[in-house]
């Protein structure tokens, strides 16, 4: 077939999106033809770019890792793909992907295309609805904790996502891996260390009390309430995004997650929450456990445990950018305030551990 030619956005970078190779491919695939709209960028809670755009009366969001690729990136978009591309037809409130690039030689990166999302992020932007009735903020809190626990209620082998994650001993493997992964930070020059108080009492109480055996299912990964998007019109969640720390495991660890990042006014880290970390009115953790009982047979009895876990997890998550800016790989405020962040994570976790 004859492919178009096309020009290059204004104002794109094309080392980040080249919109020739683009177009050609996006031809290769049927997809309609004709010249680029605007494109802007999309921000987010992450470093991983998307650029919205529109080309033959239709709407685009293109995702691909960062400018700077990772050791993983590319691999971790092809799973987000995938995973997107199962939950298609499925309740769960996620991105639609229209078509996606696996070959990372076309731009530079593996990439792919969904549709927008109508919604708003709370990190960044709080309509006057949501602003100004608390038992609107009270319905997104729970609107979010029903989204996970339909998410972990699905049967993961049905969607073809056997290979997708490795839940056996998923469990197990947390505290260790998630240390390595603290260890591996001394590669920044610069770095002193973690200095983390309650670091090796948080990991042996998580060790001693450890579930045994619960069902695996699909995890979203980092389920917190900047990486949700809600409708203007109404508290619903109208899409979960940002997955690429999902994969099949303890679902259990969402709910968790979610407990552990509830933001609390006058805390560092509510701070992560913008607008809607400083007005409250989100459910309590009991109406967040509640809640997710309703949509899930789970036994919820642990669910300390598994707030502690993300209390760790996430706080180590979080030291990274702080060595990252210890050797100039990060802004050194930003470093400084998720550090903080990780030192009121590590708090929470040995104050639920008592």
């Amino acid at each position: 077939m004859s492919v178009m030619a096309v020009s290059q956005p204004l104002d794109v970078d094309p080392t980040i999106a080249d919109f020739a190779a683009i177009g050609q491919w996006m031809d290769e695939q049927n997809l309609p033809g004709g010249e680029f709209g605007e494109v802007t960028a999309i921000g987010g809670g992450t470093q991983n770019i998307m650029l919205r755009f529109t080309r033959g009366d239709r709407e685009y969001v293109l995702r691909r890792g960062p400018q700077h690729l990772r050791a993983k990136s590319n691999d971790v978009i092809r799973r987000e793909s995938r995973l997107l591309g199962a939950l298609d037809g499925t309740e769960i409130r996620s991105p639609r992907v229209i078509a996606a690039c696996a070959d990372d030689s076309v731009i530079g990166a593996v990439f792919y295309l969904m549709e927008p999302i109508r919604g708003f992020n709370p990190q960044t932007e709080l309509p006057a609805l949501h602003a100004g009735d608390p038992e609107v903020r009270h319905g997104m809190g729970l609107s979010a904790v029903e989204a996970i626990a339909r998410l972990g209620s699905l049967d993961y082998q049905a969607l073809g996502l056997q290979d997708y994650g490795k839940p056996d001993g998923f469990l197990e493997r947390q505290v260790p891996r998630w240390l390595r992964e603290l260890e591996s930070y001394s590669a920044n020059e610069g770095y002193p260390g973690p200095r983390i108080p309650g670091l090796e009492q948080v990991g042996d109480w998580l060790d001693r009390h450890r579930p045994t055996d619960p069902p695996p299912g699909i995890m979203h990964g980092d389920c917190h309430l900047a990486n949700m998007m809600f409708d203007y019109d109404s508290p619903e969640v109208a899409a979960m995004v940002d997955w690429e720390m999902s994969t099949i495991g303890d679902p259990l660890l969402d709910l968790g997650w979610q407990l552990a990042t509830r933001p609390e006014p006058g805390t560092v880290g509510a701070g992560l929450m913008g607008t809607l970390g400083t007005v409250g009115g989100l459910p309590t953790e009991a109406e967040m456990v509640e809640h997710y009982g309703k949509f899930s047979d789970r036994d919820l009895s642990a669910v300390t445990w598994y707030t502690v876990l993300a209390c760790f997890k996430l706080g180590i998550v979080l030291e990274g950018t702080h060595a990252r800016a210890f050797a100039g790989k990060a802004p050194v405020p930003v470093g400084d305030f998720l550090h903080a962040v990780t030192l009121e994570l590590f708090e929470q976790a040995q104050r639920l551990a008592e």
